[in-house]
């Protein structure tokens, strides 16, 4: 009798122990599917806003773009003659030779000076690189070299 008790005893602590294993995985599940549909119904309401935003990030950069172009023909924004000015784009803007043309064109003897400029639109900043680039103009560390080829 008493290994029929112990066998028993053990089939039902068996069947209580698989009642719990499946319960808790079924709530283990539950539970995972619940937080999946919470993600899945914050990120179809975030998903909008994001490409909002990616598109209006676009379009300012295109429009820096175009403002990089066009501000040459503006002479309220640019006081340099355009014709002086040269587009690099990167990494800086403009290199411009204020008072090259009329050294060229009309034989003037004022001196030319060389100046790097960048062309912001709104909240722009310049970058790092930028930022070094205008830190070794203003502390002077420019110069110039003739590089000669022998062909």
């Amino acid at each position: 009798m008493a290994f029929e008790e112990l066998a028993l005893g053990l089939s039902i602590g068996l069947l209580i122990a698989l009642f719990v294993y499946f319960a808790m995985n079924w709530r283990v599940k539950h539970r995972i599917s619940m937080v999946e549909a919470e993600f899945r119904r914050m990120w179809a309401e975030q998903e909008g806003d994001i490409r909002k935003d990616a598109a209006q990030r676009s379009r300012y950069v295109l429009k820096g773009k175009i403002a990089e172009h066009m501000v040459p023909m503006f002479p309220d924004m640019f006081k340099f003659n355009p014709a002086d000015a040269r587009f690099i784009g990167s990494p800086i803007d403009y290199l411009i030779f204020d008072g090259y043309t009329s050294a060229k064109d009309e034989q003037s003897e004022a001196p030319i000076t060389v100046v790097l400029a960048d062309i912001k639109t709104g909240d722009a900043r310049l970058n790092r690189t930028e930022r070094m680039i205008k830190e070794a103009v203003e502390t002077g560390r420019v110069r110039w070299e003739t590089i000669r080829v022998e062909l």
